[in-house]
């Protein structure tokens, strides 16, 4: 996992370090102080060993959460939707519910436990974390594409890609209100919301870039929402919700960053944020053949944009 990274501006007053990143980070005292105590915090780049020091202008922190147990995690026979596998890698169409891999209140049911079942325990790991070929997520209530490695040498290659931005991402969405311009880019900083650590926000400093490009493909005007085409150049936690909710135009359906009451308004079928992962293009980690995946819509999207269309329609 990705360490977040935090550095100390130069307004910054003497604070305790625990206090400090407890403050910035959105997480509570007593968890960085648990952090630091198992290593999992950096200072410029060397590990941490007193959450009383003082913070300084210019200091740079890092924080890593401890993955669980690789040992806890079980292969089960949960039924996958395989767009592509061949010996190195599998691409999946992860519908929406399934969690991607293991985490708090999350043991098992999980994509990473059916990845163990269908290609075996030799499937490899990221640092021995509870994540069998993974390199990359969506969201539980995310549909759509992800690729999984299934052999060392295609981990290493595809990791390699997309920390060098060379995979191309592009989702589909339908949010509320029409978006003008009608296409753009949103460039900003995530991190953790300091004021719900479950949740992530635009933030002015002490966060990490993230790049959306946006397109609008529909309009539906008498329902007041469209439908996106959105490309990300990276890869942060609900970075679309993110950016569509900073914008003014929220995922319909999303429960954290979207807008509960002009989504009951708008009647239509929907049970978790429309946001689908439709297309997903590489080169292949080993032979380098470009390889290019689409997913179609799933029923409940399709559903949806058929009942936008519908309401422009006179009976």
């Amino acid at each position: 996992m990705t360490p977040d990274v935090y550095t100390v501006p130069d307004d910054a007053p003497p604070d305790r370090v625990d206090v400090w990143l407890a403050q910035v980070a959105g997480r509570s005292r007593s968890r960085i102080q648990s952090l630091i105590d198992k290593g999992y915090v950096t200072r410029d780049g060397e590990r941490l060993d007193s959450a009383s020091q003082r913070v300084r202008p210019g200091m740079v922190f890092e924080i890593e959460e401890p993955p669980p147990e690789f040992a806890k995690l079980v292969p089960q026979d949960i039924p996958l939707s395989i767009v592509y596998e061949d010996d190195a890698i599998l691409v999946v169409d992860k519908p929406a519910g399934l969690i991607v891999h293991p985490a708090a209140g999350h043991s098992d049911g999980t994509l990473a436990n059916a990845l163990l079942f269908h290609c075996g325990e030799s499937v490899p790991t990221i640092n021995g974390e509870m994540r069998p070929g993974i390199v990359h997520r969506i969201d539980q209530f995310t549909s759509g594409l992800l690729v999984v490695a299934k052999t060392n040498d295609a981990l290493t290659a595809l990791g390699d890609e997309f920390q060098n931005h060379q995979v191309r991402k592009i989702y589909q969405c339908i949010v509320h209100g029409v978006p003008r311009p009608a296409s753009g880019r949103i460039e900003t900083l995530i991190a953790r919301n300091p004021k719900d650590r479950k949740t992530m926000a635009v933030v002015e400093a002490n966060g990490r870039t993230a790049v959306t490009n946006y397109e609008t493909r529909d309009i539906f005007l008498a329902a007041n929402a469209a439908l996106m085409e959105v490309r990300i150049e990276t890869g942060r936690t609900h970075q679309i919700r993110v950016h569509m909710r900073h914008i003014g135009h929220p995922v319909v359906g999303d429960p954290e960053y979207g807008w509960p009451r002009r989504d009951a308004a708008l009647g239509i079928p929907h049970e978790r944020q429309l946001l689908h992962a439709w297309h997903l293009s590489f080169a292949h980690p080993l032979t380098g053949e470009p390889l290019e995946f689409e997913a179609p819509l799933p029923a409940d999207f399709a559903a949806a944009l058929e009942r936008l269309r519908s309401m422009a329609t006179p009976a």
